[in-house]
């Protein structure tokens, strides 16, 4: 299959990477398993991966055990004798203390390190600075797509690294996702999820603010998705995700904003997005605004609602 912009195509890739998992049969040791990383450990085990688990909750190792991994008393058991270690974590400051304190010490030689988190893009710089000096390989691969996808094995991994690391990545990742794109080197792939993320968070303020207005003016929301969603304002947050409910395919405004992507999750993007831009001096005045916004909707309490209820807040409601 050739490749198009240098990058393989994705499908392809996915189904060769996993054929080579089978092959390799290699123990993970994924440390992590809330939401997302419960079903990213599922489905390494679906592929034929062999899992170590850790997590501080009880609940979330014995939903992994029920899956087929192997319970670990703590991030240094899962992380002896593996052959790659996955990590799934809420924030920078855990990442740095979970690979410093436990992976780094307690890994073999020639382990291969994938922290899947989404964090801000200095410490995950500083992280696979730290693994490189010790003679380790590491990727930063943050994901696209939510908890349904986490589940079936559809997100989009975004991966920083050199290529040599992603190389040995890509075949783990797959078994996860169904996009594994290689954006450079170390951090890269955090600077790309919050790049996008940032686009998403601005998009779907503009598409709420959007279809407020259209309602006040007199337009009937279906209609004017009708016009709009064949048109130049035509967006993901408009034909894939819209907050209008009834209006598009399913979506979360369908279900009360439930599922989906929290708000907090999106301000959380949104925090880091406009802390990398003012680190290198980029101008990002939509995503300062996004950011204060979803910053309004979390003070009112809905941070755990999905981030298309933004249209709510913005309709006076």
């Amino acid at each position: 299959m050739p490749r198009r912009n240098g990058l393989r195509c994705p499908h392809w890739a996915a189904e060769k990477d996993r054929e080579e998992c089978a092959e390799m049969s290699q123990t993970i040791a994924f440390i992590g398993l809330g939401n997302m990383g419960g079903g990213m450990a599922a489905n390494l085990l679906k592929n034929g991966f062999a899992v170590r688990a850790f997590d501080l909750s009880d609940d979330a190792l014995a939903k992994a055990e029920q899956a087929g991994a192997v319970r670990c008393a703590s991030a240094a058991e899962a992380v002896s004798g593996a052959d790659a270690v996955v990590t799934m974590l809420p924030a920078g400051k855990h990442v740095e203390s979970v690979y410093t304190g436990d992976v780094f010490g307690a890994a073999r030689a020639g382990a291969l390190f994938l922290d899947c988190s989404t964090i801000d893009v200095a410490t995950a710089r500083r992280v696979e600075d730290a693994a490189t000096a010790r003679g380790f390989e590491m990727v930063d691969a943050p994901v696209s797509g939510g908890i349904a996808a986490a589940n079936g094995g559809t997100l989009t991994f975004m991966v920083g690294g050199s290529e040599q690391a992603f190389g040995r990545a890509r075949p783990i990742l797959s078994a996860m996702g169904k996009a594994v794109i290689h954006a450079g080197g170390a951090g890269n792939g955090q600077a790309a999820k919050i790049c996008n993320n940032m686009l998403l968070g601005a998009t779907m303020v503009a598409t709420c603010e959007t279809f407020a207005m259209a309602g006040k003016l007199g337009l009937d929301p279906q209609t004017f998705y009708d016009i709009s969603s064949v048109s130049s304002g035509q967006s993901w947050s408009m034909t894939s995700y819209c907050p209008v409910p009834g209006v598009g395919p399913q979506s979360p405004s369908d279900n009360g904003y439930q599922g989906g992507f929290a708000v907090g999750l999106m301000l959380k993007d949104l925090k880091l997005a406009v802390e990398a831009a003012a680190s290198v001096g980029a101008s990002v005045p939509m995503g300062n605004v996004a950011e204060s916004l979803y910053q309004l909707l979390a003070n009112r309490g809905e941070a755990g609602r999905d981030f298309s209820l933004m249209i709510e807040m913005l309709e006076g409601k």
